[in-house]
């Protein structure tokens, strides 16, 4: 059954990705909802999924194809082409991007009408009601599209502390270029707020999260993968990642990109739903693994006086996380190229970190081909967690 949690946020139950439960769980959860009522006859809609590299689907790391096929075939059906794609991080072309394509099966979906996106071209547009964006650089194909639906995917992250909805518009961004924008933002606020600015700016049309199988762990792409078994739908992404903060246990004032959107009054202060309460306690994780991000209580406000935002600096400081190079690593150089700040070099097959140079951006942990770089806490931070735990 769908359940309504908030204002225009439904839950529905998928216990797996069987395309006869899929099938099922996608109709009631858009169908019965009227989520999918604006798809006219003629319309070319843009599937923005979460492909953040060529990994298996059962990897948790991607939307899983099964649901983008059966998204796809529902808006064939009512008429509407379908362009399908994302921009990881690496080379925005097609050679790079097909092999994404075919790792993660979303190559499939063109056996039910759908397009995989072959335009690799990119637009300099201008935000300025924009926190920290006022313009940036965006992948072209998305603005040839008449509306845009946002497929995500529910998992740990290194930097944010979780993914979802917010974060997932972050692939529009063009390859490299999301490299450049992580050193030039690369305060945890400063960036979150570039998130939020990319979802203000954009506004899908609509929002699913494929939170059927979630992963926890080294993510975004390196974790394990652990069954959620279900499916959300919304117009609001802080809406749904609030939710998905619920069920993974993380407090919002965990998620910079929360935080951000907290203070823009984005998102309510406080909140009541039974409906909330009983979906948490019946599918809530209660002991996620989290990638490695510590909590962002630090994070300054325009509000807060000179003591207090001295004080956060500090904190900063002492509780924030680091990438690190563990057993694995095979000096393949991936995160040398990677490094928007030079701050990784291969010596004697394994990658060496700059700590004076490194800004924290995880984006050497996000993309290592073998999960070597993972998120190192610091001690303090360790410590106020295991106190916290107890």
């Amino acid at each position: 059954m769908t359940v309504k949690i908030f204002d225009n946020s439904y839950v529905r139950e998928c216990r797996d990705y069987e395309d006869a439960n899929v099938s099922k769980a996608m109709a009631e959860l858009l169908d019965s909802t009227g989520s999918l009522d604006w798809v006219e006859a003629g319309m070319t809609i843009g599937i923005k999924l979460n492909l953040c590299g060529a990994k298996h689907p059962d990897t948790a790391a991607v939307t899983h194809p099964a649901l983008a096929r059966e998204l796809t075939r529902m808006l064939v059906a009512r008429g509407a082409k379908v362009v399908l794609g994302d921009s990881c991080g690496g080379p925005f072309n097609w050679p790079f991007i097909n092999r994404v394509y075919e790792a993660t099966q979303t190559s499939s979906c063109v056996e039910l009408g759908g397009k995989l996106n072959d335009n690799f071209g990119t637009t300099n547009v201008e935000f300025p009601d924009g926190v920290t964006l006022k313009g940036y650089t965006i992948s072209s194909w998305l603005l040839e599209c008449d509306e845009v639906i946002n497929f995500c995917k529910l998992k740990s992250h290194g930097m944010m502390g979780m993914t979802g909805a917010i974060k997932n518009l972050y692939g529009t961004i063009p390859g490299t270029i999301k490299s450049e924008y992580h050193y030039r933002f690369s305060d945890p606020i400063a960036f979150a707020n570039l998130l939020v600015d990319l979802d203000e700016h954009q506004k899908p049309r609509l929002i699913i999260v494929d939170a059927v199988d979630i992963m926890e762990g080294n993510g975004p792409t390196m974790g394990e993968p652990r069954h959620m078994g279900l499916l959300m739908a919304g117009s609001s992404p802080y809406e749904l990642d609030r939710i998905g903060a619920a069920l993974l246990g993380v407090s919002e004032s965990e998620v910079p990109y929360m935080v951000a959107a907290k203070a823009r009054g984005l998102l309510s202060e406080d909140y009541q739903s039974p409906e909330f309460d009983k979906l948490v306690e019946e599918y809530g994780i209660k002991d996620f693994k989290r990638s490695g991000a510590t909590s962002s209580w630090f994070i300054i406000t325009d509000n807060d006086p000179a003591f207090r935002k001295f004080l956060k600096k500090g904190m900063y400081v002492l509780l924030r996380s680091k990438p690190a190079v563990y057993d694995g690593c095979t000096g393949c150089g991936h995160c040398e190229e990677l490094c928007p700040a030079d701050a990784i070099k291969i010596r004697n097959d394994k990658a060496h970190i700059n700590r004076s140079k490194c800004v924290r951006c995880f984006c050497c942990q996000e993309f290592c081909p073998t999960g070597a770089m993972k998120v190192k806490r610091s001690l303090a931070a360790k410590i106020m967690v295991k106190n916290h735990n107890h």
